[in-house]
């Protein structure tokens, strides 16, 4: 009997396992294996539903998760038919689809093909186009080019839109130089249209790589395609603000924990999530707003909530939402990206984004885990528990982050277009890309040019991160004019100061004077190897040359009547190591906006406020020299060589644009002046009545280039505490005392104290700020 039953429970065990592989309910190890094999060729199986453990990564990753499909108003049939014609070059990817060759000889050079007569385009491609021909990727000449970019205007591709150009498949099929689409560029922000917005641009791209906002991950051709974010018309072409992080607040919450304000569809792609926010909303800490008041016939397709949505909707303002919220929820729209991204990261506000199958903006390079909060549309009402759940050190870690990648990548138009430059870049030459240290940390990408070094340790900006210091001497770098007429001169005894200095590993002559070369016993003996070269075309921007010469880190530029002492060049190497990436010396200038002429001006008066160091007595970092030679307009630099001026204002304001930070100031004994004395050369430019003029004229095309004025000013002076003047009145009320021998503890609590003292400064400029708001307002 017993064995009867057993034999009856084994048989019905059986039939019920029978029957779940017959549905699908188990799956089988080797199934299982098949399944991995084809997610490995490039086949996407349905994801299950996902099980959460840790708070704070509650939602799935977005890297991990296919597009819904619902509301959607077209068949699957449909949809394949649709991504065949727009991606016939689906499988394309740098390997198979672009020609490596055409880069070979000229390096990276875009061509822009030359706008045809009558073709319409948009100030936001023409922004996109000039950006393009203002880089130092740009070439005129076809025959150089490696990537080739449509005068046509691609950007918007939805045919309702008064912007959308016709008959584009024909014109572009027409370019002698289309070949299928290969090394093109397509840049585009808008594509479909109502109602279904899929992603078809209206004609074949062919092998062309696509710049796209709001593509999804299944359309997304990994390391082929670039993901853009959505932007404004509004968006500025060139500089653009900065991030609204004016101090760290701790603890870091604000007066909302989490914020949305924007449009409600009532039907339609992306109506779901937006129709359900209301469930979340609770008017107090998580405001949630949404209106139907949108389109000629809301009234007419109105529901019932739409009246107390609307009145609800009016009663808070946007801006001031966004400036008080820990988090900003970022849900899909029409299409997958939304405006609300780039507000959201520019307020300091921790995106919380909710649209499924969204390609990130640059997931390429940006870890996005450390900026966002990516959540899933089908989770939503688990969404206030999680972010709630986030640990205020994480939430401090997030508002940093959006602020360094939105003033690194997304500021401007500029920003947006050469970061997807250079992410192309970076794919053709593979072994001078960046790493994603370079791309996620401060001062991004744009800045760190792999072309200078593969290691990391050759910039000033990861020491901290690598746990090492810079090499322990300096190169000096003598820029000499004048001719060598007399043992007397400046230049001789400057030479022999700096010679003397214990960090001192060598001295460059660069030799810029009409004369010949003197001869080696007119220089005097050294302790330290002096080597002297000819400058390149003679021309000012040459002393800022990356030498091979040159082979410590630090770099102390000198003019050649430059008057220092031994232990004050002792003092400024060691303070520069203290801030590697800084501009750190003696003579110390300002800028200030002059209301009247509504323009930049230039200041050599003695007062607490400096912004700039001048190079003629300045330590900094080589690469410097790199990136003013590599990064830099040839438009500027010529301008710099014409003028034979303010090549050291141009170099703070590359420095402060790459930091963000203002350069250190160090007390002289003998106060530093823009006169010379003798007035029978070159060097005499110091006292042309001009040249304060010109030093006017370049702070604002210098700042104009730059999109904004990149200068920080500061008060912070630093002064040898043996030997050194008294107290004047240049120091300010931040001067700091410091022994001639430094040790590494003292580097460490100086360079707190610094950064402790321009914290200060910051606050309170920002409440002197605040007050003039409320008084403007009362």
């Amino acid at each position: 009997m017993q064995a009867k039953k057993r034999y009856l429970i084994l048989l019905s065990a059986g039939a019920c396992l029978a029957l779940l592989f017959y549905l699908g309910g188990v799956e089988l190890p080797a199934a299982r294996r098949s399944r991995q094999d084809r997610s490995r060729s490039g086949y996407r199986p349905e994801q299950p539903w996902p099980h959460y453990s840790d708070p704070l990564h509650a939602f799935l990753p977005w890297d991990q998760t296919d597009t819904e499909d619902y509301n959607l108003h077209i068949s699957p049939t449909q949809k394949r038919d649709v991504n065949r014609s727009v991606y016939r070059g689906k499988r394309c990817r740098m390997d198979s689809c672009f020609d490596f060759s055409l880069c070979q000889k000229n390096g990276f050079k875009v061509y822009v093909y030359p706008q045809q007569k009558g073709e319409k385009i948009s100030e936001s491609y023409q922004n996109i186009l000039s950006t393009i021909e203002g880089s130092r990727f740009y070439t005129s000449d076809p025959g150089q080019a490696c990537l080739f970019v449509l005068s046509l205007d691609t950007l918007d591709r939805d045919q309702l839109s008064p912007q959308y150009v016709h008959n584009l498949k024909t014109k572009v099929q027409s370019l002698p130089l289309w070949n299928d689409g290969r090394n093109h560029l397509i840049f585009n922000l808008y594509s479909g249209t109502w109602p279904d917005y899929t992603e078809d641009l209206g004609f074949d791209i062919g092998q062309a790589m696509l710049a796209k906002a709001s593509i999804g991950s299944e359309n997304f051709r990994p390391n082929f395609d670039v993901s853009i974010p959505l932007f404004s018309k509004e968006h500025p072409r060139t500089g653009g603000e900065r991030g609204f992080l004016k101090y760290n607040s701790i603890p870091p919450f604000r007066k909302y924990m989490l914020v949305f304000k924007g449009k409600r569809y009532l039907t339609g792609i992306g109506s779901d999530t937006r129709n359900a926010l209301y469930h979340v909303h609770n008017g107090e800490d998580v405001v949630l707003l949404t209106t139907c008041k949108h389109g000629k016939d809301w009234q007419k397709h109105k529901d019932a909530r739409c009246d107390k949505d609307n009145a609800e909707y009016d009663k808070y303002d946007y801006k001031e939402m966004l400036h008080n919220s820990t988090f900003c929820l970022v849900p899909r729209g029409r299409r997958l990206g939304s405006f609300r991204f780039l507000e959201a990261l520019q307020a300091a506000c921790v995106p919380v984004m909710l649209s499924n199958g969204w390609e990130l903006p640059f997931s390429e390079i940006i870890d996005w885990n450390t900026a966002a909060v990516i959540g899933d549309e089908r989770l939503l009402l688990q969404i206030p528990t999680t972010v709630r759940s986030i640990h205020q050190d994480k939430i401090l870690s997030l508002r940093q982050q959006t602020q360094f990648l939105w003033e690194a990548y997304f500021s401007s138009v500029e920003k947006i277009v050469l970061t997807t430059l250079e992410i192309i870049q970076d794919r053709v030459l593979e072994h001078g890309s960046r790493s994603s240290l370079m791309w996620n940390s401060h001062p991004g990408g744009l800045f760190a040019l792999p072309q200078y070094s593969g290691y990391l340790g050759d910039f000033p900006f990861y020491y901290a991160t690598l746990g090492i210091k810079p090499y322990p001497k300096f190169t000096a770098v003598i820029h000499a004019v004048s001719p060598l007429v007399s043992q007397s001169q400046p230049i001789l005894k400057l030479l022999v100061a700096v010679a003397k200095s214990q960090y001192c590993a060598q001295i460059i002559v660069l030799w810029n004077c009409d004369k010949p070369l003197p001869a080696k016993h007119r220089w005097p003996a050294t302790s330290v190897p002096v080597i002297v070269i000819e400058g390149e075309n003679k021309v000012m921007s040459s002393r800022f040359l990356p030498y091979e010469s040159i082979v410590t880190d630090a770099v102390l530029s000198l003019d050649e009547d430059t008057v220092l002492s031994t232990t004050e060049v002792d003092f400024a190497f060691t303070v520069w190591q203290s801030f590697p990436e800084r501009i750190v010396g003696y003579p110390a200038r300002s800028h200030f906006w002059d209301s009247n002429k509504e323009r930049w001006g230039y200041t050599s008066k003695w007062t607490n406020d400096y912004s700039m160091v001048l190079t003629g007595a300045a330590m900094f970092h080589r690469y410097y020299h790199f990136l003013y030679t590599h990064y830099l307009p040839s438009s500027l630099k010529n301008m710099v060589d014409q003028l034979a001026n303010c090549e050291d204002i141009l170099m703070n304001f590359l420095v402060s644009a790459v930091t963000k930070l203002p350069p250190i100031k160090i007390t002289q004994k003998k106060q530093y002046k823009e006169t010379m004395m003798g007035q029978s050369s070159r060097a005499s430019r110091w006292a042309d009545p001009d040249h304060f003029a010109q030093r006017q004229t370049c702070m604002n095309k210098f700042a104009s280039w730059f999109g904004a004025m990149p200068l920080v000013h500061s008060q912070v002076s630093l002064r040898p505490q043996r030997g050194s003047a008294p107290r004047s009145a240049a120091d300010g009320q931040h001067g700091v005392d410091l022994p001639d021998e430094v040790p590494q503890l003292v580097h460490d609590l100086l360079q707190l104290l610094v950064l402790l003292l321009q914290l200060l400064q910051e606050m309170q400029r920002h409440e002197k700020e605040t007050y003039k708001l409320t008084l403007q307002k009362h």
